[in-house]
């Protein structure tokens, strides 16, 4: 009798310390950022779902859409048709993001979306927006493809954890303005992107974003957020 007791408090014992542990799981779910390369992100909530910026570089196009953000209709960031699309998938471009000079925020696939100011003299300011994203109680600021923008001394203001900037000096601003930028935005930290025509990351280019916020993302690197 003393043995099957034993038997049965082992195994409730066992059930609780396994229900922990799933429920510890549960608590510590991430939400993770792929860096595809160029100026293009897979973003996995931490719900799951699957979100993709600018599509256009890199591999990792598998997993089914549920939101894809575009900054700008050229053909390298616009490509809405390479990733999966899931069955509600919902595509967010920059004219459902700026309407008649207004940014607009939006709530979709479990993120909070706010629209911001991109522009230089290659992308007109009425055709192209950032994007900051929240996610998982961290704020995400996609630039797209711009150079110093007005709003950006604002930013300053949003404790923002991860920045991603455009570096490339030909169709964007060059690596000292995206310096200058960075500094202004005080972000946590700072990601160089979209360093080279033609080319996923330029590992060269990208020792030249010297700045104490400098985060360093080649593509196909994940971070956990």
């Amino acid at each position: 009798m003393k043995k099957i007791l034993l038997t049965i408090l082992m195994a409730a014992v066992l059930m609780t310390a396994c229900a922990n542990s799933e429920d510890a799981k549960e608590e510590t779910k991430v939400a993770k950022l792929l860096y595809q390369g160029h100026g293009s992100f897979r973003l996995t909530t931490e719900n799951g779902k699957v979100i993709y910026i600018d599509p256009y570089g890199g591999e990792g196009y598998d997993e089914p859409a549920d939101l894809i953000l575009v900054t700008h209709q050229h053909p390298d960031h616009n490509q809405i048709n390479l990733p999966v699309h899931g069955d509600d998938c919902v595509i967010y471009q920059n004219t459902d993001a700026l309407i008649d000079g207004e940014y607009q925020m939006a709530d979709i696939a479990g993120v909070h979306i706010e629209a911001v100011q991109a522009y230089n003299s290659n992308h007109p300011v009425d055709q192209c927006v950032g994007y900051l994203v929240t996610v998982n109680g961290k704020l995400l600021y996609f630039a797209g493809d711009t150079s110093k923008t007005v709003q950006m001394s604002e930013l300053a203001d949003r404790n923002i954890d991860y920045a991603f900037l455009p570096t490339d000096g030909k169709f964007n601003m060059d690596m000292p303005e995206a310096i200058e930028c960075a500094e202004i935005i005080n972000a946590k930290h700072t990601v160089p992107v979209h360093m080279s025509p033609g080319k996923l990351f330029d590992a060269e280019r990208a020792k030249l974003f010297d700045t104490p916020s400098a985060y360093i993302m080649a593509d196909g690197d994940e971070l956990e957020l």
